[in-house]
Formats: C-alpha cells, structure tokens, sequence
C-alpha cells in the first residue's frame, strides 16, 4: 500500500534522502555520470542510496525513496548487489536464452526491484528474485549487459503506478548509469491479446518500441528479416479485402460494421489494418480519459451520467446478483488463455475441491478455508504453485463435478474464504446455465453496434483476422513468426564525451582466449588525456580483472592498434579517442568454473526449425546423438509430457534399423504417420515405443 511520506521518514534511523519519482534518473538526480557503468552503479549507490540493516541470501541491499509528486506517498526502489562467486546461481539463464551465453561472466549483478505496492512497507524476503508481482524488477551485469525481467503497471497488480510511468523511471536509470545493452522478453498481455502481436501491426513495434527496444532475436529459427516481413505482410492487409476474404463466414456483418463505424469516424482515410488498429488504440484512450474527466467532475455530487440507449442495453444483461452466475468450470477454461492445459487446470481444481471437501468433514459444517489454508492443503499434491494460485483465483461460484465452489471475505477475519456446496439433483446448473447463455449472446453477438465497446472490437478483430484469417495461410504464419518473436533489445552507443579523457572499447583479441572470444563484448576504459602507453595497460587490467571473474590475474602484454611504441610515449595522437582497440594478455583463467554465462555445459542445439541456440522455448535432447531440439517442432505439444526416450529423425531410422531385427518388435500400424512397436528385449515388457512423424518416442 502507498507509504505516506512522514510515516515514511519515521522508519529511518536517520533522515532518509527523498527523490522526486518523475525526476530521478535525469541528469544530476542524484549522479552525473561519466564512466562506465560499474563505476556509475558504486557512484548511484553511495548518492541515492540508504544501506538496509538486513541482507537477502547474505546480499546487501540499498534503498531509494521516491517521492510521487502529485500524492502524498513514497515509493521503494531497491538495488541487491549480488557477487556471482557467492551467488547461488552464478550463471546468467537470461543472457543464454538472449544468445549472451558466451560472454564472460561479470563478477556482479545488480537486482533493481519496486516490489508490489502491498509490500512497500515490509522487508524483502529471501525468495524475492523469484517473486512475478513486482512492479518493477531489472537485472544489471557489472559490464553493462542487463536484461528488464518484470513491468507490472495498473493492468498487471499496481493500484497506483502505470506501466509507462515505471518504464519511464526504469528507462532513465538504465541512461545515467551508463547501461549498454538491455534485453526484455514480452510476454505482456491485455485481455488475452499479445502486444507484441497487436502493437507490432498498429505500430511498427511492440509496446517496449516506445522506448527503443527493438528484435534481437526470435524463436524457433525466426531471423530479424523474417520477423520484418511478417510485420510488413500484417499491417498492410487492406480493409476492402478483409471484409470481402470474410463474406463467405458468418464473422463478416460484425467485421463490416466495425471497420464502417470506424471509417465514418477517422477524419482520416483508413486504408489497411495498421490504419485501422491504431486509430482504434487511439480512440480508446481517448474514450478512456474521457470517462475518467466525467467521473472526476461527479464524484463530489454522487451522479452519473445517463448512458446512452445503446450503452443500456449493452449494459442491461451485465448487471445481474453476481451470486447467480454459476458454471462450469470447464466451460470456464475453455475460454482462459492459460500456459497450462485445461487437463492440468481440471486436475489442480479437483484437488482443491478435495481439499474443501476434507476440512467440511473434519468440522460437520459448512466452515470455509482460507485462501492460504487451501494454498497449503493443494501442495501436498501439485507443487507448482502457479498454477494453484491461477486455479484459485479463477475459482468463484464454479461447478467442479458434482460440487460448487464459492468465495467470500468473511466479515469476523476479514480474510477470502473458499466454501463448497453440493449440486442438488442439477437443479442450480439448470437454472442458471439459460442465463449464462442470454449473457454470453449480449456480450459476443455479432449485431452489436460498434463502438460501445473498443476493447472487445479490438479483441475481435485480433482474434478473427490476425489468428484464424480464412482461406489464407500467409497471414496466419506471419502472426505466428511475429508471437514467435519475443526477445528484444535496447542499446545505448559508446559516447565519447567531449572533456578531459580518453576513452576506449577494449576488446580481447580472439586467439587469446578460444574461438568464441570474439562474441564477448569489449571493455570501457578511460584514461588521461597525458596518459602514457604503461598507465593505458595498467588502466585495462583494472578495468578487465574488476570485471570478469577469469580475468583477475590479467596482465596486459601487448595493445595491437599501437604495436611497436614503447611504454612511456603518450597515448594522445597515437590512437583516437572512441576507438576500439585489442589487446594481448596473460593470466586468463581458462579453467574458471565461471567462464561463461551460460555455464559450462557443452550441449548442442540444431533443430529443424533452423534454431543453433538456446532460444528459452521447451527442448528435448536426443537419447542418442543428444542434440537438443525443439519439442513443438517434432508435435510434442505444451501440454504433453517429455517422453522418457526421445530419437530425432536423423538417429530414428538408422539406429533402430542397425540395433534391432524385425523379430524382437511386434508392429501394428494404425496410421501412416503412427506406428507402435513393443520393444520388450530392450526396454522391458509392456513399454510402448511411438514413432510420430519420423521422430522415435518412449511412451
């Protein structure tokens, strides 16, 4: 909850330092920075930082209060320093899956965190990396590298912060300090829709574009060519052509009616779907601001606008006793856009439901479960506490086999109770499955005038023609090239400054290292503008050994751009500055267990798709060339289970062909593309080995 500022004074031993939330991260607020960023960061702590009496895992913590200028709280920015050769996880899983995973490793990291606004007034907790409810949580390497793990404005938990206002913020710290390059994975959604998806036809770019993040790499083999061109292909899809590729479906009067309503109202020529979205996107801010003007305006007098006839009857079938809207819970999944199955959704509900029907036993009543009482009960037997809590917040006055599940705040403690009911005969799901039904109609009919409702048309419109466009598969595989590009980066360009200094890109030269050096980025370093060749080697050193965890011992023998100068002659003149510049070392330790960030596992990617690299996305490894693949590539869907012997298509038919004779194998084929085969002599009796297009599986 929102912390106000005296109350917040109050908690500091001492008077704490007080920055302007909309400010901080400008220039002078609270550093002017001019280095490299591993010096910047010491600099931002020591400025604009308090040092916590408590540690997270053994980790020092910094706070900064801001100050929201237009209301009367404080916000908590904290910084965790975490030293990777201390560091329970050492190694980087998000500079792998960005195609980072040979740089070195940085000797630290540093965690900026806003936690949610319940938890503005209490101690971090030791699970706090893992926490997905933060508002803001960016992750920065001591060169520079960083990735920006988590924004959660209004939409996503915050009661008081909008995602662009803390983008802002996070945007302004990442410029003062100097960051290079930072990665963010979007996966943000809005009713259901990928912005990556809407965004990148309304604007060119995701919704992270704003602040100049753009493809860094996709998915599944997608190429940045790739990824353009879908974009291209999507946004200019003419409206004309739409509405004629729909007549023949019977989605074709709603769509009509959306882009003529919308037409008439543009004062400028809609042409193709990029028109379209954007000024729809635009059109519902607008509406937005509007209804939130009028709402301020009638606040002090308790009245509300009369809606429009249309908006009632919209409105009409919406306002019923929430207490009535019973349903399935099937039915229920069957229309959420959940990560998990609806198998593994019903299975999870199941379990609650036996866990409420357990305490109602045990007591003889009708005596509710908190909502952690049901939490803990439900993880004796599904661990993954996700999909608890997504189950758990879904679950109100919903039907789960023969019972019904209701939520409540119950008025003695205050707290969310869940309750269970038997279903009588199928006399509620009978009364009240016809009204379901009546609403579901006033919300999707397709005769609903457009424009009450630019949300839900926008919805329709993503859902319709950028994920089932009949008769054409082009536009579905360029939305999928565009969902399948979720990585994109933002950098910051080397400014040499116009001062006394010089400064320069120091990069290892391949040859000292391994053949992969070249793809570790080069050092910042800045030396006097009299400085001499010995000072420029010795500033490098510091620079590499304060860095990198292998490169402690590092002695610079020879600088490439100035071979032959000797080590008292000055650097001015010989090289410019902004330059970037290799060097020859010794020292190095190339037996480091902290080499690389993404550890040190030599496993292989290459997988159908074209993908060579660790791309985030669900793999398996062939149990006999063990090359890591994609599991989706070869039909294993999300929801299904890794099988415990997988054979890729290059080992499948030699290897089984080779090993085995037609006698130890009893065949039975029941497709084309299926056959099964028990593989008793080596496997064991009774295990079932599917070959599904091609592809070798242990069921």
């Amino acid at each position: 909850m929102p912390v106000p500022i005296l109350e917040s004074c109050r908690k500091r031993k001492r008077r704490p330092k007080l920055f302007g939330f909309h400010t901080f991260g400008d220039s002078g607020c609270p550093i002017t920075s001019t280095g490299p960023f591993r010096d910047n960061i010491r600099l931002f702590l020591q400025r604009g930082g308090e040092l916590e009496d408590y540690r997270v895992q053994g980790m020092p913590i910094w706070c900064t209060l801001l100050v929201y200028e237009s209301a009367n709280f404080v916000i908590p920015l904290y910084t965790i320093e975490d030293t990777v050769a201390h560091s329970p996880q050492p190694f980087c899983d998000h500079c792998r899956c960005t195609g980072w995973s040979n740089h070195f490793v940085s000797k630290r990291k540093y965690h900026v965190i806003i936690p949610n606004d319940d938890d503005w007034n209490k101690h971090l907790e030791d699970d706090v990396f893992d926490v997905q409810n933060h508002l803001l949580h960016g992750l920065i390497h001591c060169n520079g590298f960083g990735h920006l793990l988590c924004i959660n404005g209004i939409e996503g938990g915050s009661k008081n912060l909008c995602g662009r206002e803390i983008m802002d913020l996070w945007d302004r710290i990442c410029t003062i300090l100097q960051a290079r390059k930072i990665t963010v994975e979007d996966m943000s959604k809005k009713k259901s829709m990928d912005l990556r998806l809407l965004h990148g036809v309304a604007y060119g770019h995701p919704w992270f574009g704003r602040w100049g993040y753009k493809f860094c790499h996709g998915s599944f083999g997608v190429a940045e060519h790739n990824y353009n061109r879908a974009i291209e292909i999507l946004s200019s899809l003419e409206l004309d052509n739409i509405m004629q590729d729909f007549r023949d479906t019977n989605k074709w009067r709603q769509i009509k009616q959306i882009i003529h309503y919308y037409r008439n109202m543009s004062e400028t020529q809609l042409i193709t779907l990029k028109d379209l979205l954007r000024f729809m996107l635009t059109f519902k801010s607008c509406a937005s601001a509007q209804k939130k003007s009028i709402m301020a305006n009638t606040a002090s007098s308790f009245s509300i606008p009369k809606p429009s006839m249309r908006i009632s009857l919209r409105n009409k079938c919406l306002v019923k006793d929430k207490s009535s809207k019973y349903r399935k819970f099937s039915s229920l999944i069957a229309n959420m856009d959940s990560r998990w199955s609806a198998r593994r959704l019903e299975s999870a509900a199941e379990v609650i439901v036996n866990a409420l029907l357990e305490k109602k036993a045990e007591k003889f009543g009708h005596d509710g479960m908190s909502r952690q009482e049901v939490r803990d009960a439900a993880r004796m037997q599904i661990g993954d506490t996700g999909l608890l809590d997504y189950v758990l917040k879904s679950m109100n006055n919903v039907i789960v086999a023969d019972h019904i599940v209701r939520r409540a705040v119950n008025p003695n403690t205050r707290l969310l109770e869940y309750t269970i009911h038997e279903l009588g005969n199928g006399e509620e799901l009978e009364a009240f499955e016809p009204e379901l039904e009546i609403l579901k109609h006033h919300l999707l009919s397709p005769t609903v005038e457009p424009g009450g409702d630019v949300s839900g048309e926008v919805v329709y419109l993503y859902r319709n023609v950028l994920l089932n466009y009949p008769g054409s598969k082009l536009v579905g595989l360029a939305s999928q090239v565009v969902l399948d590009s979720k990585h994109f980066v933002k950098e910051w360009p080397f400014k040499d400054e116009q001062d006394q200094l010089l400064r320069f890109t120091c990069q290892i030269i391949p040859n000292s290292v391994d053949e992969k050096s070249n793809l570790t980025p080069g050092e910042v370093v800045m030396i006097p503008l009299h400085a001499t060749i010995l000072e420029l080697k010795q500033a490098i050193e510091t620079a590499l050994r304060d860095t990198y965890c292998i490169m402690e011992k590092l002695v610079v023998t020879d600088i490439e751009n100035i071979r032959g100068m000797e080590d008292g002659e000055v650097v001015f003149g010989a090289i410019e500055s902004g330059a970037e510049i290799s060097v020859r070392g010794e020292g190095i330790d190339l037996e480091s267990k902290y080499k690389r960030e993404g550890g040190d596992e030599n496993w292989k990617v290459k997988c159908e798709c074209g993908a060579e690299d660790d791309d985030g996305e669900r793999m398996v490894a062939c149990d006999i060339c063990e090359v890591w693949q994609h599991t989706r590539c070869h039909g294993i869907q999300d929801s299904e289970i890794v099988p415990l012997l997988f054979v890729c298509p290059g080992c499948c038919t030699s290897s089984f062909a080779s090993s085995t004779t037609q006698s130890q194998y009893e065949y039975e084929f029941e497709s084309t593309n299926d056959l099964f085969l028990t593989a008793e002599s080596e496997f064991g009796d009774g295990v079932e080995l599917c070959i599904k297009n091609d592809v070798g599986m242990l069921m």
